[in-house]
Protein backbone atom coordinates (compact mmCIF):
# COMPACT_ATOMS: atom_id res chain seq x y z
CA UNK A 1 0.00 0.00 0.00
CA UNK A 2 1.17 3.62 -0.99
CA UNK A 3 0.22 6.51 0.56
CA UNK A 4 -0.54 10.00 -0.92
CA UNK A 5 2.19 12.75 -0.71
CA UNK A 6 1.49 15.47 1.73
CA UNK A 7 1.94 19.14 1.60
CA UNK A 8 5.12 19.15 3.44
CA UNK A 9 6.60 16.66 1.08
CA UNK A 10 7.11 18.61 -2.19
CA UNK A 11 9.25 18.49 -4.25
CA UNK A 12 12.55 20.61 -3.38
CA UNK A 13 10.82 21.28 -0.38
CA UNK A 14 13.28 21.87 3.38
CA UNK A 15 12.62 19.47 5.68
CA UNK A 16 10.94 20.84 8.52
CA UNK A 17 13.39 22.81 10.50
CA UNK A 18 16.24 23.16 8.53
CA UNK A 19 14.80 26.38 6.58
CA UNK A 20 17.57 28.72 5.21
CA UNK A 21 19.05 31.25 7.28
CA UNK A 22 17.12 34.89 6.76
CA UNK A 23 19.30 37.85 7.97
CA UNK A 24 17.79 40.93 8.08
CA UNK A 25 18.66 43.78 5.94
CA UNK A 26 19.65 46.08 8.54
CA UNK A 27 21.87 43.86 10.48
CA UNK A 28 23.75 43.45 7.12
CA UNK A 29 27.23 45.69 7.14
CA UNK A 30 27.46 48.63 5.19
CA UNK A 31 30.77 47.30 3.72
CA UNK A 32 28.79 43.86 2.86
CA UNK A 33 26.11 45.32 1.02
CA UNK A 34 28.52 47.84 -1.04
CA UNK A 35 30.97 44.45 -2.00
CA UNK A 36 27.61 42.55 -3.39
CA UNK A 37 26.77 46.03 -5.32
CA UNK A 38 29.69 45.85 -6.42
CA UNK A 39 30.31 42.25 -7.54
CA UNK A 40 27.34 42.16 -9.06
CA UNK A 41 27.71 44.98 -11.32
CA UNK A 42 31.59 43.37 -12.02
CA UNK A 43 29.58 40.27 -12.63
CA UNK A 44 27.09 42.39 -14.81
CA UNK A 45 29.63 43.99 -16.95
CA UNK A 46 32.00 41.08 -17.58
CA UNK A 47 28.54 38.90 -19.18
CA UNK A 48 27.88 42.19 -21.38
CA UNK A 49 31.70 42.17 -22.39
CA UNK A 50 31.65 38.63 -22.88
CA UNK A 51 34.10 37.23 -21.08
CA UNK A 52 32.25 34.75 -20.21
CA UNK A 53 32.59 32.74 -23.73
CA UNK A 54 35.81 31.42 -25.38
CA UNK A 55 35.72 34.32 -27.89
CA UNK A 56 33.98 37.01 -26.26
CA UNK A 57 33.76 38.88 -29.99
CA UNK A 58 31.58 35.85 -30.45
CA UNK A 59 29.17 36.05 -27.74
CA UNK A 60 25.58 36.34 -27.50
CA UNK A 61 25.66 39.07 -25.08
CA UNK A 62 28.19 41.44 -26.04
CA UNK A 63 26.72 44.20 -25.75
CA UNK A 64 29.63 47.43 -24.98
CA UNK A 65 26.38 50.06 -24.65
CA UNK A 66 24.84 48.36 -21.51
CA UNK A 67 28.78 47.37 -20.59
CA UNK A 68 29.41 51.14 -20.66
CA UNK A 69 26.47 52.08 -18.54
CA UNK A 70 27.61 49.24 -15.94
CA UNK A 71 31.22 49.90 -15.71
CA UNK A 72 30.38 53.47 -15.04
CA UNK A 73 28.06 52.96 -12.12
CA UNK A 74 30.45 50.66 -10.60
CA UNK A 75 33.21 53.50 -11.12
CA UNK A 76 31.00 55.88 -9.39
CA UNK A 77 29.95 53.16 -6.35
CA UNK A 78 33.63 52.75 -5.92
CA UNK A 79 34.58 55.80 -6.16
CA UNK A 80 32.28 57.10 -3.45
CA UNK A 81 32.48 53.89 -1.07
CA UNK A 82 36.39 53.46 -1.42
CA UNK A 83 36.94 54.96 2.08
CA UNK A 84 34.81 51.89 3.85
CA UNK A 85 35.57 49.35 1.72
CA UNK A 86 39.46 48.22 3.90
CA UNK A 87 40.69 45.23 2.69
CA UNK A 88 38.02 44.71 0.26
CA UNK A 89 38.80 47.85 -1.52
CA UNK A 90 41.78 47.05 -3.49
CA UNK A 91 40.39 43.61 -5.11
CA UNK A 92 37.77 45.35 -5.95
CA UNK A 93 39.24 48.37 -8.41
CA UNK A 94 41.37 45.64 -9.36
CA UNK A 95 38.06 44.25 -11.02
CA UNK A 96 37.35 47.90 -12.05
CA UNK A 97 40.64 48.33 -14.45
CA UNK A 98 40.44 44.89 -15.97
CA UNK A 99 36.95 45.87 -16.72
CA UNK A 100 37.99 49.09 -18.24
CA UNK A 101 40.68 47.25 -20.15
CA UNK A 102 38.24 44.60 -21.37
CA UNK A 103 36.06 47.43 -22.55
CA UNK A 104 39.09 49.11 -24.21
CA UNK A 105 40.14 46.11 -26.06
CA UNK A 106 36.26 45.18 -27.09
CA UNK A 107 35.78 48.29 -28.69
CA UNK A 108 36.31 49.01 -32.52
CA UNK A 109 37.01 52.53 -31.82
CA UNK A 110 38.25 52.88 -28.33
CA UNK A 111 37.53 56.23 -26.20
CA UNK A 112 40.25 58.85 -25.88
CA UNK A 113 41.98 57.89 -22.10
CA UNK A 114 40.16 59.51 -19.72
CA UNK A 115 36.74 59.05 -21.62
CA UNK A 116 35.88 55.36 -21.29
CA UNK A 117 33.49 54.07 -18.98
CA UNK A 118 33.51 55.28 -15.55
CA UNK A 119 37.24 57.07 -16.20
CA UNK A 120 35.58 60.42 -15.16
CA UNK A 121 35.14 59.17 -11.65
CA UNK A 122 38.86 56.99 -12.00
CA UNK A 123 40.89 58.36 -13.98
CA UNK A 124 42.33 57.14 -17.58
CA UNK A 125 43.03 53.49 -17.21
CA UNK A 126 45.90 52.55 -19.60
Amino acid sequence: MTSSPSPDDAVGAEPLGTEPEVRELAEVPAVEVISRAAVMLMSSAAEKLGLSEPDPAESPYLDLDEARRVITALAGLVTASVEYLGPHAGPIRDGLQALQRAFREASAHPDEPGKGPGEKYTGPVH
